[in-house]
């Protein structure tokens, strides 16, 4: 059996474990828009009959109801109205990695209090740290990626499952399992527990709610258990030793699961490239309106003060005998907004080389390109160069054209190529960036050929060792970045690099400063 097939499978066990069972909450599912997900569609449509749909930018009072204002301010009486989330019991959103924050814990507050209610998130991201909010990921008992399955694998799954009574021992085994594999929620447990109840099957009930939860990989036991201990007890037939399910799961675990969880902790709280997200209450895609005073140049929301005060309208008319619109301080609602802060790039450029001129000459065009469109997109723009045995801050951020022409006038070059170095000053440079409320986001232009360890030596060896170790520390702090290869050839140590950075690989080996800019701009989507 294929991967693809496997994972088919898993997913339409999951999908009838869901149906059959409460208190599972639902279920992520990763996958782009084609036949594949189609297909998912319909087993889901087979399994729950009508479904309601959602969409991240639905509105709270679509999705959990509330006062219907013209209808309450014709009557005199208050007139609400019923959301979504009220009407059914299976639910689908739609594009998951876009969820955000507020709206996973208003979805996941719904989960916890009506069990019966089932989430089905399809998740479109295109990385694995474009995700579904964490928040709303620890409710949901299943997770499956679908991304690696074509249609060929696509088939009919019939399922006649055993449901078995689980005792202590079992909940034991599961959490001792759970711990191996480093998983700290405490609904997991509950979540594998129920699996198995439907299930019949230990290591069938953690593949579909442990591993995809997993930090670490499980530990090789240190001492094998005595035959006096495991022979203490008679195992039920849902038992298996823990080192076998260990060993087992230990298979399921995809090689990069680190990596991942480097990357989504890094992009925990980032935003994209285009500058992390942030609340300002004067401009930006508009929010929920909140309670609040009209001080600080806060805006009133009329819509929301209207809508708060238009319950008590009868009341207040009752009591002051004044037949007109009361609005009283606790009624007042402002407006807020979503800002994005000011992003940083950081340009660091390979001098080294007899090459050095005709490259830096293109660079020094492509950075006189982007930063002419700086202030439309409110961009600062950073200068690194490495070359000889160190790398060199020549342009601190700024967003002043003339600075940068003086700057970039005088770029030398010539010498060995201390690529760790470059990834090091840019690492610095991104930190303090992040300390200011800037997004810095590194684009490293390079032919790859590492020669120079950090110490100054020259050791192609260990410089390259270097500098994957300094990409691994830039990754892990959620620095986005973009490796454009300016060698003659492709390099595959350089793709190699791109890869650990999490970065988007450009070979272009004969780009002018408009190609280079155009480049720059399409992978940053700027």
């Amino acid at each position: 059996m294929s991967l693809g097939s496997e994972t088919w499978q898993n997913a339409m066990l999951a999908l009838h474990v869901l149906a059959q069972n409460s208190g599972l909450g639902g279920m992520v599912v990763r996958a782009r828009s084609g036949p594949v997900r189609d297909a998912f569609m319909t087993a889901v449509n087979d399994h729950f009959g009508s479904v309601t749909r959602l969409h991240p930018l639905m509105s709270d009072d679509a999705l959990l109801g509330g006062i219907d204002l013209t209808t309450t301010l014709a009557s005199g009486s208050l007139v609400e109205k019923p959301g979504l989330l009220m009407a059914g019991n299976t639910f689908v959103l739609a594009m998951g990695e876009r969820c955000s924050v507020g709206l996973a814990a208003r979805l996941g507050c719904v989960l916890d209090q009506d069990p019966t209610k089932r989430l089905i998130v399809l998740d479109e991201g295109a990385t694995p740290d474009e995700t579904t909010p964490a928040n709303l990921l620890e409710r949901l008992a299943f997770n499956i990626d679908l991304t690696e399955v074509g249609i060929g694998d696509v088939s009919s799954v019939s399922y006649s499952l055993n449901r078995t009574q689980t005792s202590d021992d079992d909940l034991h085994q599961i959490i001792a399992i759970a711990n191996q594999l480093g998983v700290a929620s405490l609904r997991a447990p509950a979540f594998a527990l129920k699996a198995l109840r439907a299930t019949g099957v230990l290591e069938t009930a953690a593949q579909l709610t442990l591993v995809h939860r997993a930090t670490q990989f499980p530990q090789e036991p240190d001492d094998p258990p005595a035959p006096e201990q495991s022979a203490e007890r008679q195992q039920t037939p849902t038992e298996i030793p823990d080192d076998l399910v260990l060993d087992a799961i230990r298979a399921m675990l995809p090689d990069d699961l680190l990596d991942r969880i480097a990357a989504q902790k890094a992009r925990a709280g980032q935003g994209n490239g285009s500058g992390a997200a942030r609340k300002s209450n004067r401009r930006g895609r508009p929010l929920p309106a909140r309670q609040g005073r009209l001080s600080d140049g806060a805006r009133i929301d009329l819509v929301g003060t209207l809508r708060s005060a238009a319950p008590w309208q009868t009341i207040r008319r009752q009591m002051t005998g004044r037949d007109r619109l009361h609005i009283r301080q606790s009624d007042i609602h402002v407006k807020r907004y979503e800002n994005r802060s000011d992003r940083l790039l950081i340009f660091a450029v390979d001098a080294s080389g007899s090459a050095a001129i005709a490259r830096l000459a293109e660079v020094k065009g492509a950075i006189e390109l982007l930063l002419s469109q700086a202030y439309a997109r409110r961009d600062h723009v950073s200068l690194i160069a490495f070359r000889g045995t160190t790398a060199e801050l020549l342009l601190p951020p700024t967003r002043s054209l003339v600075q940068t022409k003086r700057r970039l006038a005088a770029l030398p070059g010539g010498g060995g190529t201390p690529l760790a170095a470059g990834l090091q000053e840019s690492l610095m440079q991104a930190l303090h960036a992040k300390q200011k409320g800037l997004t810095p986001t590194l684009v490293m232009l390079t032919d790859g050929r590492a020669n120079i360890a950090l110490d100054g030596t020259a050791n192609r060896q260990q410089a390259a060792q270097d500098a994957q170790d300094m990409a691994i520390a830039v990754r892990s702090h959620g620095v986005e970045s973009l490796v454009i290869d300016t060698g003659n050839r492709p390099e595959a140590m350089l793709k190699h690099l791109a890869s650990t950075l999490g970065a988007a690989y450009l070979p272009l080996p004969r780009a002018d400063a408009h190609r280079l800019s155009g480049a720059v701009s399409a992978a940053l989507d700027v």
